[in-house]
């Protein structure tokens, strides 16, 4: 199950009823967000497979399978920036144990994002999941 914070956005999307409506509120969600420190983007921090620039800074709070992940991102684009957001919402301060048994695709397609962004972005999303996956399987070793 998504933590709260993903719920809401789940919701908010039943509510939309049109993708415009849906898209602009991705990027309102991003525009939310607090930009990450120039600092910390640095190649060890961006994200591969992704058409725009994106950086993924995550912190871990403890050892092993209960240290907790949370991550700052940004991106050059304002979807993106929102998917960051849509990620933090479902992947930010849950033990690293409970993020690499998220079916992120699963849950994204609740929000029917898999049906309206383009192969690049997808590809991105994509990309950014799996960077976020393998900094938690990781830090549950």
């Amino acid at each position: 199950m998504a933590q709260e914070s993903f719920e809401d956005i789940v919701e908010t999307f039943e509510f939309l009823d049109d993708w415009e409506d849906r898209y602009r509120h991705v990027i309102e969600l991003g525009k939310a967000m607090d930009p990450l420190e120039d600092a910390l983007k640095v190649p060890a921090t961006k994200v591969d497979g992704c058409a725009s620039q994106v950086w993924l800074h995550p912190t871990i709070e403890g050892q092993g399978p209960s240290a907790v992940l949370s991550f700052e991102g940004e991106s050059d684009a304002m979807i993106v920036r929102g998917l960051i957001a849509i990620l933090r919402a479902l992947y930010s301060g849950l033990p690293v144990s409970e993020i690499t048994a998220i079916n992120a695709r699963a849950e994204l397609e609740r929000l029917g994002l898999n049906d309206h962004l383009s192969a690049q972005r997808s590809n991105g999303l994509r990309a950014m999941v799996e960077r976020i996956q393998s900094v938690a399987a990781t830090a549950a070793d």
